[in-house]
């Protein structure tokens, strides 16, 4: 065993003690964060005005601090970036997490010296633990890849702003960089088909052995190495490639046309990072669901997802969630982030220890017949309707028709397949079966006649890449969203 192997299995050994602490006592740990927090935020402008030094459990914070988006800290926003202190979180933030936003164009999430450090610690801690529980070291000694946005910033402000992926690759550690890829120059490339040629120039002689990033990009990325090589599998490429890393979607539509490009099974670990925190990591590769990060500076609340959009929703703590159901996420955070609804809705796979799974985004569901479906249930609809009917899928958006030309409403399936089903027809019964079975309100509108059967329209190949292409959002972190309650994104497919 090499050396880097040797230090490595040494970390993860010691990370593993350092992650037993804080998961064998959750709630205690939830307390002693919520406590510094507050303490904390009493010394900011945000705090005074909320009377923080008052604040005493959790149920004062919930009478002085509302639930929030990030429009509603407009108050605060402009301050922080223009570098005034203690608007949110003590000092200064060192930088501006730079994401698009829905309603107020570009969205700055601060990111403090305390909560960077911890977005760095978590990605680490999930690759030492996989080195832990699977003994697998192997990926230190060789290439490894993260297909991400662009590295370059911003310093036109007070606060230099950047993409959370171009300013966390500021932070990898020394003994990682020679062996990390591609080189800034081609990360800081902006056109994502030449990004990805460059990335395949660079990568395609190397010993390639750990491959990160949101799964219909990668999945793009082989696709060229492929072309490139002549149809060669990508295990005949890479040798050593056993390792992917993602997060941002769900992998199991992508599952199977990526053992097939690769040529073999390999072991893969989801992540829930975001510009506001990292969240959670899978702890156990043979298992779903992803271990909540407990003692990483944020302190957690969840609105049962039927509740959101009530004047004064119901506002858990950890310890009051139940199994298998949908939680709207609140986070307050050592960044200054309080009482902060990130859009993710989230299920507890699991009490002991706390696990997650993200089964959709609050803006992104399909309910304009009052059936509020969610992201869990069309990929669970969808995986089952594979498994019965086989073909495999590329990438899919679901949206109503509530005007159709002739006979009943119904939900348009885009898909486009890599494979098509042998019978369409089948193929979509199977999904509407499935949605009946995990959607109570679906069952009754199909069960009432209100609706009729899920329709699946088969799109053109490239279909989703041309669509993100002319919204400009081509690669990096962008990807289309999974549902609709509207037709602004079908129509355009």
């Amino acid at each position: 065993m090499k050396i880097k192997q040797i230090i490595a299995k040494a970390l993860a050994k010691k990370s593993h003690k350092k992650i037993s602490l804080w998961k064998n006592n959750p709630i205690e740990t939830q307390k002693n964060v919520f406590t510094l927090l507050i303490q904390e935020g009493a010394k900011t402008t945000f705090g005074k005005n909320h009377q923080f030094n008052s604040i005493k459990n959790h149920n004062d914070f919930i009478k002085r601090v509302p639930i929030r988006t990030y429009e509603d800290f407009s108050d605060y926003i402009p301050d922080m970036v223009n570098g005034k202190p203690d608007v949110l979180w003590p000092g200064k933030p060192l930088f501006l997490a730079k994401t698009s936003g829905t309603t107020a164009g570009a969205k700055y999430i601060p990111l403090t010296k305390e909560s960077l450090k911890y977005q760095i610690d978590a990605a680490k801690s999930a690759l030492l633990n996989y080195i832990y529980t699977t003994g697998k070291s192997d990926y230190i000694d060789g290439k490894m890849i993260f297909l991400q946005g662009s590295p370059e910033l911003d310093y036109s402000k007070p606060i230099p702003s950047g993409r959370l992926s171009g300013i966390v690759a500021n932070y990898v550690p020394s003994y990682l960089q020679k062996n990390r890829l591609p080189s800034h120059q081609t990360n800081c490339i902006n056109d994502w088909e030449t990004k990805v040629d460059a990335v395949v120039n660079e990568t395609i002689e190397q010993d390639m052995r750990l491959i990160s990033g949101i799964p219909s990009w990668v999945q793009m990325y082989f696709e060229k190495l492929q072309e490139t090589k002549n149809g060669q599998s990508i295990k005949d490429i890479f040798p050593n490639f056993n390792l992917f890393v993602y997060g941002g979607v769900n992998y199991e539509p992508y599952k199977a046309k990526f053992e097939e490009l690769i040529g073999k099974s390999v072991d893969s670990i989801e992540l829930f990072p975001a510009s506001e925190g990292f969240f959670a990591f899978q702890d156990d590769i043979n298992s779903k669901g992803m271990l909540l990060l407990l003692d990483s500076g944020i302190f957690y609340e969840f609105i049962p997802a039927d509740e959101y959009h009530n004047e004064n929703p119901t506002r858990l703590t950890l310890k009051d969630v139940e199994l298998n159901k949908d939680y709207a996420l609140i986070i307050s955070t050592n960044a200054g982030l309080w009482a902060y609804s990130i859009g993710d809705l989230v299920r507890f796979t699991s009490l002991k220890p706390y696990k997650v799974v993200v089964s959709g985004r609050i803006k992104h569901f399909t309910s304009a017949f009052g059936e509020h479906v969610i992201a869990y249930e069309v990929e669970e609809a969808l995986k089952h309707a594979i498994a019965e009917q086989g073909g495999s899928v590329r990438e899919f958006h679901v949206a109503p028709q509530v005007n159709p030309t002739e006979g009943l409403p119904y939900h348009e399936w885009l898909i486009e397949f890599e494979t098509k089903p042998k019978n369409i027809h089948a193929f979509a019964q199977a999904v509407d079966t499935k949605m009946q079975n995990l959607n109570p309100y679906y069952f009754d509108l199909r069960d009432g006649n209100i609706l009729r059967e899920v329709v699946i329209n088969a799109v053109k190949q490239t279909s989703f890449q041309n669509y993100m292409k002319s919204m400009g959002k081509l690669g990096g972190q962008n990807k289309v969203p999974r549902l609709a309650n509207d037709r602004k994104i079908a129509d355009k497919l």
